[in-house]
């Protein structure tokens, strides 16, 4: 069917896509999405991170607070960065090169993780860093690609089909972790033979899925003018201090920022430190994590498929509320939890918030935001997710090492990021914010 000049798939009925995008472009932006999430399902969230605790820095009391140091470092550089790349963007019209410089830096680094090990923890936190900067400076380049495909009411469903698409892509990298690690395991191999593998395999099917991306995604911004012998750089500064200093007038994108801050602090905590926490407080092994994230990554691309329509007719602000109770409930689950059968409650619920809180987060930056300063702003959301992911995950290790490796009590301050999110939440009026954007 056809809707005002474009063609319109069934998947986009009604008034969905922006301008001159097409359903085969939209698929191409939510295969990038697909092609990342192995990275973080893999190195963040499910191997990679039990691996550096146990292996690299053999479980030392430190152990945890080095993973969530490292982790911390690159979201502080991200963090300083992601403004800048976003001004850039907008400035030169640069999202899509950036995204494949990025890209690429991912994969390598990625594919380097494969030489680490025991007695390697400064080259195994010198690529964690590098790698995880590139992979989260992609993130905040392809959500820019958002308003310029859907329209501004089919954000949240949009944005939805991305993160739904994005955890099944994670459950495939991981399946084919899965299945290389039980034959690495029935042919005698420990940990530090096979955990390396999985680095290459996740590295190598970043790099095949994200092709889609840069073959059919358009970059439709144009160059903005630039005096000649003007500096890039100084004119991209400026740009993001005009963003600051106009902040007031989008005082409920801002407050949503802070907002994001918060709640994404609990998030980033339970994305690194799931199998962590798995396995230290509760004797998991590297195939029982495993599976448990695969059917976790079935629950968030449910939830967030789901989500995504929900968000459109509930209303921004209330869903991201459901899921912000739905968080609190499921870090009490697992404070709780003193066996496996308890704990994957509490994962699969998690699951089922992951993707819906953060698919209807974007989708209300995006909706929130100036056409003109759209890269920019992602920037800024950007900035609040990596400050979070600073935030929340350094607070775990310190508590963690604080009480001699309490894994329980760490979980329980998790929780209290969510109820500030919460609270904050409370105060955005979502129709002034997107009146303040349209102005």
């Amino acid at each position: 069917m056809y809707h005002a000049g474009r063609k319109i798939s069934p998947m986009n009925t009604g008034r969905t896509l922006e301008g001159d995008a097409r359903p085969a472009e939209v698929l191409a932006w939510a295969m990038f999405d697909f092609a990342n999430s192995g990275y973080t399902t893999v190195v963040v969230t499910a191997i990679f991170n039990a691996y550096f605790v146990s292996v690299i820095a053999n479980n030392a009391p430190w152990a945890t607070f080095a993973w969530t140091g490292a982790l911390s470092i690159s979201y502080a550089i991200i963090l300083l960065a992601a403004p800048v790349l976003g001004a850039y963007a907008d400035l030169r019209a640069a999202k899509k090169r950036l995204l494949l410089i990025t890209t690429a830096g991912c994969v390598l680094a990625t594919a380097l993780l494969a030489l680490t090990g025991p007695g390697t923890l400064a080259l195994a936190i010198a690529l964690l860093v590098f790698s995880n900067f590139c992979f989260g400076s992609g993130e905040n380049l392809i959500a820019a690609f958002l308003p310029e495909l859907a329209q501004g009411e089919a954000l949240g469903r949009v944005s939805g089909w991305g993160w739904s698409l994005g955890y099944l892509g994670g459950l495939l990298t991981l399946g084919l972790c899965l299945a290389y690690v039980t034959w690495a395991q029935a042919q005698g191999q420990q940990a530090q033979q096979f955990v390396p593998v999985t680095m290459l395999i996740t590295a190598a099917t970043f790099a095949l899925a994200s092709l889609p991306t840069f073959l059919v995604l358009r970059e439709r911004a144009r160059p903005a003018a630039v005096v000649p012998g003007e500096n890039l750089a100084r004119a991209a500064f400026a740009r993001l201090a005009q963003t600051i200093r106009q902040a007031a007038r989008y005082r409920d994108l801002a407050r949503f920022l802070v907002c994001i801050v918060f709640y994404q602090a609990g998030i980033q905590t339970v994305i690194a430190l799931a199998a962590i926490y798995a396995e230290q407080a509760l004797g998991f092994t590297t195939k029982d994590t495993i599976a448990l994230i695969l059917v976790v990554n079935l629950t968030a691309a449910a939830g967030a498929f789901a989500f995504g329509h929900i968000q459109d007719r509930l209303g921004h602000v209330r869903t991201i509320a459901l899921t912000l109770w739905l968080w609190i409930a499921t870090t009490l689950i697992a404070w709780s939890a003193s066996g496996p059968g308890l704990f994957w409650v509490a994962a699969n619920l998690a699951g089922l918030c992951l993707g819906s809180s953060q698919s209807a987060g974007r989708a209300l930056v995006g909706y929130l935001s100036p056409a003109d300063r759209r890269a920019e702003f992602f920037g800024l959301w950007g900035l609040a997710v990596k400050l979070s992911s600073i935030l929340g995950p350094i607070t775990y290790g310190s508590v963690t090492w604080a009480t001699h490796g309490n894994h329980r009590i760490a979980m329980l301050a998790t929780g209290g990021f969510f109820v500030v999110g919460l609270f904050l939440l409370s105060g955005i009026d979502v129709a002034r914010g997107r009146r303040a954007a349209e102005s």
